[in-house]
């Protein structure tokens, strides 16, 4: 080889340059770039043995200088017996190498000196079959613990937030059904038929099977059952076919007695050929809670599962306690509401007054207050003799329901007796305006208040008349013997207070013998589901179809089918003597 072979001309000698040979300068720069590189560098024969590696290979493998040359890399790097179910270890070189391929992996594990894994990203390539070293290959490498926390604190963060949202998801499923179970209780006032509602949920989200017994007057009765099974206890869930099971009787009457929640377990049958209630509906398991609040224990809630189900953990009973006090909530309101409505009705009863006796004349009333409400109403009716024997019989109507309105009726009833009984000589319609008059000057703004005054009278033929006059409501039914029936609609006009320098018109008419007379209030005839029209079509219909009854019955038959519930409804009627 002449002088200049293996030089390139860039490698030429200048003035006062050495010559190097090309060889030596491409043997320490491959030296140098194999030392100074960061990653790990190792190079294996083709029986797997170390022939090669650089300074960062023997630091992160834990290796002092020069003793990783000659370690046989598949047996002491990467061995078998690595626990491959907690440390992933693939060998970074496959046999993929053999046949020319490069080949690279972001998941494996290389066996340290002090026996520790070491998580790697790897790349393997073959090295030139040229060398004396046969098929052998190279292997790049670098750490990748930090890598791997990296990505587990990303997978416990991701797993951590699907659980929140998992939980998140439960949480509102379980508000939205214990929302649900708030308005069955509170979609209506009735307590038997909201807890005939409640149980119905309760299965089988919460239990197998649900009851409910409530507890008053010394004694308990079942109010309320749902079993998951449709049909399974067609007649005996009720408890009035089947028998109770001894255990499950003895909490329940404990809970009553102010206990707290009963647990009973290991349920078995009881002795006999009689099946009792639990037995039926297959409960091995049940939780007894008291339905209480503020003191009162208004009864027990009973929730069983059978064998198949899962026990009660912690959570569900939980959620027991809390629909339990949900239960005993809309119980505690059903109770108030009662209260109050009996009070609202026994103080309007008290407002209104005891009809006077009239020989030869039917004299009737009624009164039902709002079902749905729980004040006292505007409504109401009054009856009294005068001095020379006629027969006053009013109804009116102040608007509202309330203290209000009815101190406003009772002012009103009070004036216009005061007014009658004052001025006997009087048409109805002087009457009605003069109370226009009176109210102008003590109720400067009057509530909206309607009202009927009528006077009956005998004339010298001892026939019965009638003056009445109208002030803003619903006019008379006459109803005949016959069974005619006819609106008086002469004599109406404006609502009370509304003019008080008004004259107000009185009309007159002759009543048969044997007919009838009905005042009403609006309740009667107007609904939210039907024209007023249509309410006093019906009233007409149903006055002339019953008019045999006693006045009693008619009016409480009328306000029973006709009235609307959510209004307070009045009537008061006279009949006159059949001949």
């Amino acid at each position: 080889m002449s002088a200049g072979a293996g030089r390139t001309p860039s490698m030429e000698s200048g003035p006062g340059e050495r010559d190097v040979p090309a060889a030596d300068v491409d043997a320490a720069l491959l030296t140098a770039l194999f030392a100074a590189v960061d990653v790990g560098v190792y190079a294996v024969d083709d029986e797997g043995t170390v022939i090669a590696c650089n300074p960062a290979a023997e630091q992160l493998l834990g290796y002092p200088p020069g003793t990783l040359i000659g370690v046989n890399a598949h047996r002491t790097l990467h061995p078998p017996a690595l626990d491959r179910a907690t440390t992933p270890l693939h060998r970074p070189y496959p046999d993929d190498t053999a046949s020319g391929k490069r080949t690279s992996g972001d998941r494996a594990a290389l066996l340290r000196a002090d026996g520790t894994p070491l998580q790697v990203s790897w790349t393997a390539a073959p090295l030139p079959t040229a060398t004396e070293h046969g098929e052998g290959a190279v292997v790049v490498f670098h750490d990748a613990t930090a890598q791997r926390v990296r990505e587990g604190r990303r997978a416990e963060r991701y797993a951590h937030s699907e659980t929140m949202r998992e939980q998140a998801e439960y949480d509102l499923a379980e508000t939205t059904w214990l929302g649900e179970l708030t308005l069955a209780m509170t979609s209506t006032l009735n307590a038997d038929e909201a807890l005939h509602r409640l149980v119905r949920q309760l299965v089988p989200r919460l239990a197998d099977t649900a009851l409910i017994d409530l507890a008053g007057g010394g004694t308990q009765r079942r109010v309320a059952a749902a079993h998951h099974a449709a049909g399974l206890l067609p007649t005996g869930l009720s408890g009035e076919l089947l028998s109770e099971h001894p255990a499950h009787q003895a909490a329940v009457a404990r809970v009553v007695r102010g206990g707290g929640t009963q647990y009973l377990e290991n349920l078995a049958a009881t002795a006999g050929d009689e099946a009792d209630l639990l037995d039926v509906a297959d409960a091995r398991e049940a939780l007894v809670l008291p339905l209480r609040l503020h003191g009162t224990t208004f009864g027990a809630l009973t929730l069983t599962r059978a064998p198949a189900s899962p026990p009660f953990n912690e959570a569900d009973r939980a959620l027991a306690e809390e629909v339990s006090r949900r239960i005993s909530l809309g119980l505690d309101n059903a109770r108030l509401h009662a209260a109050q409505v009996d009070i609202a009705a026994a103080l309007q009863r008290a407002l209104l007054t005891d009809l006077p006796e009239v020989p030869g004349i039917e004299l009737a009333a009624h009164y039902r207050p709002a079902q749905h409400a729980a004040e006292v109403g505007g409504d109401w009716y009054d009856a009294f003799l005068l001095d020379e024997g006629d027969l006053v019989v009013v109804i009116g109507d102040v608007t509202g329901h309330d203290i209000q309105a009815a101190t406003r009726m009772s002012e009103l009833r009070s004036m216009l007796r005061a007014l009658a009984v004052d001025r006997p000589e009087e048409t109805p319609g002087q009457i009605l305006r003069r109370l226009d008059t009176a109210q102008a000057r003590l109720t400067p703004a009057p509530d909206s208040a309607t009202a009927i005054f009528a006077r009956l009278y005998q004339s010298a033929s001892g026939a019965w008349d009638a003056a009445w006059s109208v002030a803003g409501h619903p006019p008379p039914l006459l109803i005949t013997k016959g069974g005619a029936a006819t609106y008086l609609t002469g004599a109406h006009s404006m609502l009370l207070g509304l003019r008080p320098t008004a004259e107000r018109p009185t009309a007159h008419t002759r009543l048969p013998n044997g007919a009838t007379l009905l005042l009403y209030t609006d309740g009667l005839v107007e609904s939210r589901t039907r024209s007023i029209d249509d309410g006093m079509t019906r009233l007409r219909q149903h006055a002339a179809t019953h008019r045999h009854l006693p006045l009693d019955e008619l009016c409480a038959k009328l306000a029973e089918h006709l009235g609307d519930t959510r209004d307070d409804i009045t009537l008061i009627a006279v009949r006159t003597p059949t001949g």
